[in-house]
């Protein structure tokens, strides 16, 4: 079985920001080389691989998550501070005082300017930053700034991910390359297995700016069928009952809703049942998950879409947590999906 600890400290090192995920993709491609008959990147920068059953006229079974990250782009300087925009959405609260890695060769390390708190003035203490006032520090003139980091240079919040308990990550994009982890889990629990449908895999792009890569990878491969595998909200202290149910621990997470089709979903429901794979239901009432789902469900004429999630705290924060055992069902839930006949 592969060590998804291993693959995830590893891909969650690699910068990944929308429109600039080329570390990651070629990574990915790698990973999905040995697994599968065929894997390529399309123009938009999707990882796209196949396992061909060999069967006339199999369907095509479509297996996604995405790989970008949360991340940001150099807008302007001032002084030698360089002004930013978000990449996706980047949480303002954790922002001050995070180290940044910009894309430049070689990378530039900065760190996002914050005011020590005892010179916050009072009524401005609780308050949260915008990104429009904040700075990224790279220890420049403005001169040197400017021709180090021109406008338009993408970066990334420069966090590894690390062990914390026993089955516990934590760290930066593990939304959603837990997603991809677990994917490649279960193309790894799949070998030797006789299959009836023509696996794809999709490792894809700019999902975090409108699910932009999704739609046109999906058009061009045109499956019957498609699992969007993301990260869903788990419980934190702060959380409340009408936000969210799922915990960390509590299994992958299987989504109803109107984004998603109604057999295949419940059929995948009774999948788990029948295998014990540990799982827990979210309701997404909306016409749109903010998920790949979105995209795909609507590709050409339109693809059975059923979305799975992997539960995660802090989600679009520096320090993003998940449980190995979530990731494992989610693989595993994938696994006798592709299996059924």
């Amino acid at each position: 079985m592969v060590d998804i600890t291993e693959i995830l400290i590893d891909i969650c090192s690699l910068p990944g920001p929308p429109g600039f995920e080329g570390p990651v993709a070629e990574r990915a491609k790698e990973l999905l080389e040995p697994l599968m008959d065929e894997v390529w990147i399309d123009v938009l920068g999707n990882v796209v691989g196949v396992r061909r059953c060999g069967k006339d006229s199999a369907e095509k079974l479509l297996f996604d998550a995405h790989i970008d990250e949360i991340g940001l782009i150099v807008t302007g300087s001032e002084e030698g501070f360089l002004r930013f925009a978000g990449l996706g959405g980047l949480d303002p609260r954790a922002l001050p005082s995070s180290d940044v890695m910009l894309l430049t060769d070689p990378p530039i390390y900065g760190v996002i300017a914050a005011l020590p708190p005892h010179v916050i003035k009072k009524e401005d203490a609780d308050k949260a930053i915008k990104i429009e006032d904040m700075f990224i520090d790279i220890g420049l003139s403005d001169e040197e700034a400017k021709k180090a980091a021109p406008p338009g240079t993408p970066g990334v919040l420069a966090h590894g991910v690390r062990r914390m308990r026993d089955s516990g990550l934590c760290g930066k994009a593990l939304d959603d390359r837990a997603g991809f982890a677990s994917i490649l889990c279960a193309l790894d629990m799949l070998k030797g297995e006789e299959l009836d449908v023509d696996l794809y895999v999709m490792a894809s792009v700019q999902e975090e700016v409108g699910v932009r890569g999704a739609g046109p990878g999906a058009y061009a491969i045109d499956p019957a069928r498609c699992v969007v595998v993301d990260v869903g909200f788990a419980k934190a202290p702060d959380t409340k009952p009408s936000e969210t149910n799922e915990t960390l621990g509590g299994g992958v997470i299987i989504s109803r809703g109107p984004n998603m089709n109604r057999q295949f979903t419940e059929d995948i429901i009774a999948t788990a049942v029948e295998n014990d794979i540990k799982h827990q239901i979210n309701v997404e009432p909306g016409g749109d998950s903010g998920t790949n789902a979105r995209a795909i469900q609507v590709a050409r004429c339109g693809v059975a879409t059923a979305l799975l999630s992997i539960p995660l705290r802090y989600m679009h924060g520096a320090h993003e947590y998940v449980l190995i055992e979530d990731i494992e069902c989610t693989a595993k839930l994938l696994c006798e999906c592709a299996k059924k006949k």
